[in-house]
């Protein structure tokens, strides 16, 4: 079993594209499986001979590309907006970062259009007060193309005559919807005949490839996008995204049979972030908030936005570790929790004073949730030059420990700091 999947295990946000780097060192392909280019992931490494930090923001393209012999896939489950595709490989190009000859992207994968990303707006006015918190990209309206079944896909590009007609009928079917908005469509077709001559020697059957580099023995790594709580059935539905992105996603999203999926990590933040609306059981509206904020530089590498902080939620981390089967965690940002006295972490949630099992469904029963946590002591030491469990202070460990028990899933990979070599990993068994 040669694949290896990286999954979000919170609201997004958690530090995955670290990982992927780290790990893609030894793997032959990168694969992103869903999502769009409102995933975002910030990576700091030395790059050249004189070892001088770089920062590649990525979005749509597969974090693993900054490792030189790995080769980046967008699969099927992913949908491109192909100008924010070139713009983003330019942008990494333009950095050092050479891509030539290995990135690829599904003949599969849907399209999104600057009329989506006018639709998601649009969406959001007529949602009312409620925000679901969109990254305005375009990503929940192609997905409903995709599901309704008029999207167009990348295959489609190649036929001019027969992708105008589809295009055409695709925008004239959201001016009903929606009301007539401005709109170059005849631009566009132009404009998409141009850069599918651009895109197509990226172009490729990407399930015959995967299936064949495996055949060979090859290795893949999977990177997924957003979360398991922005998930579009396990998530704080409405407030998710429009993807599976659960262990499920990667099967469909890559044309992976699950048995040759080997290990699954699940990338866990040492405390709780989320963006846009919805429900926060254990958002902290306070100094602490405030610090996590600041001190972990909670801004969206897509968006900007500030992030909504709080304590780390173990109620929702074994909802997360129940559909995702985590074989081991990557907790990240632990050094964010330095100077804290004391650090807190749910444990459960109560409703008219009686603890409910799993994470609620509804919205409005999850509103009336009473947080029980538990407090455990801060360490008052900066972890940032740790390189082993050792290293790290006794209180520190403790903490690790706790979650680890608590979860029943070893924590293997240790984020203390933002840089590439700022990971402790972590041998043998659960802290004791």
């Amino acid at each position: 079993m040669s694949v290896t999947v990286v999954l979000g295990a919170q609201w997004g946000d958690e530090g995955k594209g670290k990982l992927v780097d780290i790990l893609s060192a030894d793997f032959d392909i990168c694969a992103r499986c869903a999502g769009g280019n409102n995933a975002g992931h910030t990576i700091v490494v030395p790059m050249g001979p004189e070892k001088i930090e770089k920062t590649f923001a990525f979005h749509l393209l597969p974090s693993g590309l900054v490792n030189p012999t790995c080769t980046g896939i967008i699969g099927s489950g992913v949908v491109v907006h192909v100008p924010s595709f070139f713009a983003e490989l330019d942008a990494l190009q333009e950095q050092g970062l050479d891509c030539t000859g290995r990135l690829f992207i599904s003949d599969r994968t849907h399209l999104v259009f600057d009329f989506h990303q006018i639709v998601d707006g649009l969406k959001e006015v007529e949602l009312g007060g409620s925000s679901i918190g969109t990254t305005k990209k375009g990503i929940g309206p192609a997905y409903s193309s995709k599901a309704s079944r008029s999207g167009l896909r990348v295959h489609h590009l190649f036929d001019h005559d027969t992708f105008a007609q589809k295009f055409r009928k695709l925008v004239e079917n959201r001016f009903k919807r929606y009301g007539y908005f401005e709109y170059d469509t005849e631009g566009e077709i132009v404009r998409y005949q141009k850069l599918a001559d651009r895109l197509k020697p990226y172009v490729i059957d990407s399930v015959v490839y995967i299936h064949k580099a495996l055949s060979e023995g090859k290795k893949v790594l999977v990177e997924g996008a957003n979360a398991l709580m922005l998930d579009i059935d396990f998530g704080t539905y409405p407030f998710v995204t429009s993807s599976s992105t659960t262990i499920g996603g990667v099967c469909t999203g890559l044309g992976i049979p699950p048995k040759k999926i080997g290990t699954t990590i699940g990338v866990i933040k040492a405390y709780t972030t989320r963006v846009g609306g919805g429900p926060f059981p254990t958002e902290q509206l306070n100094d602490i908030g405030t610090h996590f904020q600041e001190v972990g530089h909670e801004y969206g590498t897509t968006t900007g936005r500030r992030r909504r902080c709080g304590w780390l939620d173990l109620v929702v981390m074994k909802h997360s570790c129940l559909i995702n089967g985590y074989d081991t965690l990557n907790l990240t940002k632990l050094d964010i929790l330095d100077d804290l006295d004391e650090i807190k972490v749910a444990v459960k949630y109560l409703i008219d004073g009686k603890e409910i099992s799993g994470f609620p469904a509804d919205l409005e029963e999850l509103a009336k949730v009473e947080v029980v946590y538990v407090t455990l002591p801060g360490w008052k030491k900066s972890i940032a030059k740790a390189r082993t469990i050792e290293e790290l202070p006794e209180n520190c460990q403790k903490y690790i420990g706790f979650i680890e028990e608590f979860l029943g899933v070893r924590i293997e990979w240790i984020g203390v700091g933002p840089g590439r070599e700022s990971m402790v990993k972590k041998q043998g068994k659960a802290v004791e």
